[in-house]
């Protein structure tokens, strides 16, 4: 039996590189080792049990999901501490109860009252307790409540006087995404830092038991100078990184470890365009660049030793289709020489703007080793 490589996989194929993807463990675990708190990755990029048990090994301890199926499918393998990071929606707590039954070490989040009204109705109905963790808004960025605000303190008292205990408060720096200097990242980091320290110290103080204080984002992860009081650090994409991540500066090209493999299938000479087998169904639609320093437009195009292809874009995707061209498409090449540096049937990688979007797109993902062989990993679909 031939064994897999790049150039007998059939295209497009999701391709993750496992030296860099441990060195990326590597690096974050350290960080937080040197640091002295928990670390639980956020596992919504990967959803594939080989790179989280990659992380477990390495030091993490429990995990974040964005599904209650990535918890379930979690549970199931073994994995009992989980953080499920998504404000609950009342019609999934039978579920988050099943799984608490089970033996699973789960944890909800809320951000209102009426969430946490809901979940105290559940308990009550089901003669169960579950752990709920309180979402606070240090950046502006999506969900949470204000540290300072009276609402938080609603919050706590509505779970904790009907006796569900309230396990901590978590916050995402989802903006750190949107800026690209140290400073700015460091700033950040301890703008989260400060708000769920804030937020915790204002709980315990009135009376609620608050001991868990949990923050996290890749760029913040990376860039924190000081996590007093945090007990516990998140991050998810740092195990791939991608293109955002790459103009955010928190890591190089060669730290990138997911890749969508392509096939060339023709050429726009006049155009200046060469056509590949991989448009948004493989790369996903996500242009998380378009507002950055740097746009890659739809991803930046390699050959298979992951040596980017200098001067050179995705500059378009159709739902099959991606076009291929000079940065700017301001070159146009003559045929010979066009099929000459892209022969037909000739495979590229092309490295994605956001790791979580084009992984989505896949039910696997084939692991290169440094031998240059494949391995298929299973990915985790679904809610």
């Amino acid at each position: 039996m031939t064994a897999l490589t790049l150039q007998a996989l059939d295209t497009p194929a999701a391709i993750v590189d496992i030296d860099r993807m441990q060195r990326n463990i590597a690096v974050m675990q350290a960080r937080m080792d040197a640091h002295g708190v928990r670390f639980r990755p956020h596992i919504k990029t990967s959803k594939c049990l080989e790179v989280i048990r990659a992380q477990l090994r390495a030091g993490a301890q429990g995990v974040t999901v964005s599904t209650l199926k990535e918890a379930e499918l979690c549970f199931e393998a073994g994995i009992e501490d989980i953080l499920y990071a998504v404000g609950i929606a009342p019609a999934k707590l039978a579920r988050a109860i099943a799984l608490k039954r089970r033996g699973c070490a789960l944890k909800l989040v809320v951000d209102n009252v009426a969430a946490a009204d809901a979940i105290v109705t559940a308990c009550r109905s089901e003669n169960e307790r579950l752990e709920v963790w309180i979402e606070v808004d240090t950046d502006g960025h999506r969900s949470g409540l204000a540290p300072d605000g009276e609402t938080l303190l609603e919050v706590g008292r509505a779970l904790h006087d009907a006796g569900i205990p309230v396990g901590g408060v978590m916050a995402h720096a989802g903006s750190s995404y949107e800026v690209n200097t140290e400073a700015a990242l460091r700033a950040l980091a301890e703008q989260e830092r400060q708000g769920c320290v804030l937020a915790a110290r204002r709980l315990r103080e009135a009376g609620i038991e608050c001991p868990g204080v949990s923050v996290g984002s890749t760029p913040t992860a990376l860039a924190a100078e000081r996590l007093d009081g945090v007990t516990e650090v998140r991050a998810g994409v740092y195990v791939f990184f991608d293109l955002v991540m790459h103009n955010v500066g928190v890591c190089t090209l060669g730290d990138l470890a997911l890749s969508v493999l392509t096939t060339v299938i023709g050429h726009q000479p006049e155009k200046g365009w060469v056509i590949v087998d991989a448009g948004w169904m493989a790369l996903s639609r996500d242009r998380g660049t378009a507002k950055q320093p740097c746009d890659f437009l739809y991803g930046l195009p390699c050959d298979l030793d992951g040596t980017p292809i200098e001067g050179h874009l995705l500059i378009s995707a159709n739902q099959e289709h991606g076009i291929l061209a000079a940065a700017g498409n301001s070159v146009r090449g003559e045929e010979d020489a066009l099929a000459a540096r892209f022969p037909l049937g000739a495979k590229l990688r092309v490295f994605p703007n956001h790791a979580c979007a084009t992984g989505a797109q896949f039910s696997e993902y084939h692991a290169l080793d440094a031998q240059g062989g494949l391995t298929p990993w299973h990915r985790f679909r679904g809610w």
